[in-house]
């Protein structure tokens, strides 16, 4: 089973991704990337390097899908009590977690075992969830709302390519610009 295949809650094959997924984690952490091998992980994880190599494929692989599940936030986006003050708050969290050594770590992992691009669609997906949850409670407040895909152009898709390609600079005022930028876009055509 590839990393691209989700997995039945509950059962072996739950408990084999997080007992690995947690090799990884501990491993990571007690010794660094480099170290890191396919039979160091089942070692730890009490399985086989067969198992490992059947599921994932390979170690970057592995490393891609245990990434994903990192890049999965805990929790829904606070409450600010009107849809600028939310979008601004989640865009600063947001660039704040990706542009930390580990964010920065879970995103290069998480597209170089990524072939398919599928890992890449989930993570955006991650995203996307987050913004609907904050239009969602704007809307419900009968505040105007762009729609998710112009949040996602206009905030995510910039800090994305920036963190990637162009990461001086980056800091919680140029989050700011961007959901200011979006409200200026939208107060355009709204008047």
């Amino acid at each position: 089973m590839s990393s691209k295949q989700r997995v039945r809650p509950g059962g072996r094959s739950a408990r084999v991704q997080a007992s690995v997924h947690t090799a990884v984690r501990e491993l990571l952490e007690e010794r660094g990337r480099e170290a890191l091998t396919v039979p160091l992980v089942a070692q730890r994880a009490g399985v086989t390097p067969s198992t490992v190599y059947r599921r994932w494929g390979n170690l970057q692989e592995l490393l891609s899908d245990v990434a994903v599940e990192r890049l999965r936030p805990d929790t829904e986006p606070e409450d600010h009590g009107d849809l600028r003050s939310d979008l601004t708050a989640w865009a600063e969290q947001f660039l704040d977690e990706m542009t930390s050594v580990s964010g920065r770590a879970y995103i290069r992992d998480a597209l170089l075992g990524d072939p398919d691009g599928s890992n890449a669609g989930q993570c955006s997906a991650y995203a996307a969830e987050q913004i609907n949850v904050i239009l969602a409670r704007a809307a419900d407040r009968e505040e105007n709302t762009p729609d998710v895909e112009t949040a996602m152009d206009r905030i995510v898709a910039p800090m994305m390519y920036r963190i990637l390609f162009r990461p001086a600079g980056l800091d919680a005022a140029y989050a700011r610009q961007l959901v200011t930028e979006l409200f200026g876009i939208r107060g355009k055509g709204d008047q």
